[in-house]
């Protein structure tokens, strides 16, 4: 963890504790992500590997800031994304991308059509790796590159990475161990790297996110972990230079590439 400086009491966290609007977990996420230096750092691995792009088919694009980081400005991309949040979003991008608003099991998406397909942090990835790489496969005239949490932390909860894991309780074994074990042992990529990044979140109301992380772990109103809970965040946060309180989460993740042989 990046953060120790503590910026605000307890006690001014704890007033707050059970009272907060309605947060999305995929806005929250997108939002984290557009302040981190994710696409940034992990967008020129991935043209190392793959120097040409080409058409770009972006599989569970979310906010869309890789694809659009990676994504040729000459040529057409598309972006399968089931959640009408993120599918605003990708329409407001300088560059948006041809949407397709369905999981990726549904998508009309031609096969052969694009020359990289992208995938980066989505739950297929580790619920059917062998299925979803095979339709990701189908789908690539080149390559296919998929994006893989390889940090030894949660990778649910957004936020969970400031709570002690006795609270959040997700297993914490590195994604990339995952996918690649329940991969077939004749699919193995062609090549994989790791880049460090940092997930950095900016919060414009503390107890507000400490409520919310409460919630989500399922803790009753009057659960006495919740002062203790709003403690962990604001004792590593830092105030930001545009406003508001950041949170910095140290992160790592894998890039696999297989190509047409």
């Amino acid at each position: 963890m990046l953060c120790r400086e503590s910026v605000l009491p307890v006690s001014a966290l704890s007033s707050s504790v059970g009272r907060r609007r309605d947060i999305d977990p995929l806005e929250l996420y997108a939002s984290a992500i557009d302040t981190s230096d994710y696409a940034s750092r992990v967008a020129p691995v991935v043209r190392r590997l793959v120097p040409e792009i080409g058409e770009l088919l972006d599989v569970g694009a979310g906010g869309g800031q890789l694809g659009a980081a990676l994504q040729d400005r000459t040529l057409p991309w598309t972006a399968i994304e089931p959640s009408p949040a993120m599918c605003t979003r990708l329409a407001k991008l300088h560059s948006p991308p041809r949407i397709v608003a369905a999981g990726w099991q549904e998508a009309d998406v031609v096969t052969g059509g694009h020359d990289t397909v992208l995938a980066a942090t989505m739950p297929a990835l580790f619920d059917q790796p062998a299925e979803f790489l095979a339709g990701c496969r189908a789908w690539a005239r080149r390559n296919v590159v998929w994006v893989v949490p390889a940090h030894e932390g949660p990778r649910g909860l957004c936020f969970a990475g400031c709570l002690p894991s006795r609270w959040h309780g997700e297993d914490e074994t590195p994604g990339i161990n995952i996918v690649l074990r329940r991969l077939v042992a004749d699919l193995p990529p062609h090549d994989l790297a790791f880049v460090d990044w940092t997930f950095s979140g900016v919060v414009k109301d503390l107890p507000e996110l400490s409520t919310y992380l409460a919630d989500r772990l399922g803790w009753a109103a009057i659960d006495e972990r919740r002062p203790q809970l709003a403690a962990h965040p604001a004792a590593q946060a830092k105030p930001d230079a545009a406003g508001g309180l950041r949170l910095n989460i140290v992160r790592k993740s894998a890039v696999l590439v297989w190509g047409r042989q």
